[in-house]
């Protein structure tokens, strides 16, 4: 049987082609490590792969969220930290004011140190973030949540809650508000005056009765504002414990990752060896039978 050099030159040139697409496609695999270069290599794998890495970006984001929440979470509880402490100072001049041995003068000395604690307190509950955002006002994050209007104090935010999402169907609140403080801000504003005006000693009954609920008002909003430290504190654990879990699940993530996408150093070397000797079988076996003639078999 006769084969047309035609057929012949064709037959030989699509094997080459072939085979030096495979070295070439193995080549690259093994210069980069991946087994799947294109999804034609691997459809299944490449689905897996997408769903793989599409949940790896979520979680990504979740635990960039979560970061910047314990952050957030953090300085809120800084703040309200310092408040209770000088709610603790504020207490101990109470106690100190409701002895009956101080004169006028020993009471009017203490006004200048509760001022100080009062502006305090409105300071830090109107605190702003690097992007000048107050911290303590609820949603309505443009209003300083405390005001004052001549001498008296209001609460100009709201009660709403600032949301994170940080993890599938789990969200965080991170902002803390403020409001009732200013009844307090008030209660000193009262005791100050009057201690500031006192011509008697504290065995005054009006002056008695109203050092008596200033100390109760300080009291309350310390507990208030330790029970906002105290949840910001489990909050923080709790975030902690959800980032560890997000950890987990995108280790796994990357292992799977690994195992379906990383190439077999070993079987790819022995298929590129395999697709090498038959490049080389299929040069030879061309130049051969190219020299071949009719004459040759006469």
């Amino acid at each position: 049987m006769r084969i047309a050099s035609t057929q012949f030159h064709a037959t030989l040139t699509r094997s080459l082609e072939l085979n030096q697409t495979s070295v070439s496609r193995l080549t690259q695999q093994m210069a980069s490590g991946d087994r799947v270069m294109l999804p034609s290599d691997d459809p299944i794998a490449t689905v897996r792969m997408s769903r793989l890495m599409r949940e790896e970006s979520i979680i990504g984001q979740y635990r960039e969220n979560i970061d910047a929440v314990k952050i957030r979470l953090s300085k809120n509880e800084g703040y309200l930290s310092g408040m209770i402490g000088d709610l603790t100072e504020v207490h101990d001049i109470m106690v100190w004011a409701a002895d009956a041995s101080n004169t006028p003068d020993d009471l009017k000395a203490m006004v200048d140190s509760l001022v100080a604690l009062r502006d305090s307190i409105a300071y830090t509950a109107n605190t702003r973030d690097q992007e000048g955002k107050y911290l303590f006002s609820g949603t309505l994050t443009n209003t300083a949540p405390i005001t004052v209007t001549g001498t008296t104090y209001a609460y100009a935010g709201n009660a709403g809650e600032q949301k994170v999402v940080v993890g599938n169907g789990i969200t965080q609140t991170v902002n803390v508000n403020v409001g009732g403080l200013e009844g307090l801000l008030n209660k000193m504003n009262q005791a100050i005056d009057a201690l500031r005006t006192t011509t008697t000693t504290s065995s005054d009954p009006a002056l008695r009765t109203l050092i008596g609920e200033t100390m109760t008002m300080v009291s309350s909003t310390q507990d208030q504002l330790a029970g906002k430290v105290a949840k910001l504190g489990g909050a923080q654990n709790v975030l902690a414990t959800l980032d560890d879990n997000h950890a987990n699940v995108s280790l796994s993530n990357k292992t799977a990752l690994t195992e379906l996408g990383q190439l077999d150093y070993g079987v790819a070397a022995t298929e590129l060896s395999g697709y090498n000797m038959a490049l080389q079988a299929t040069y030879q076996s061309y130049s051969k039978i190219s020299n071949l003639s009719l004459f040759n078999v006469l």
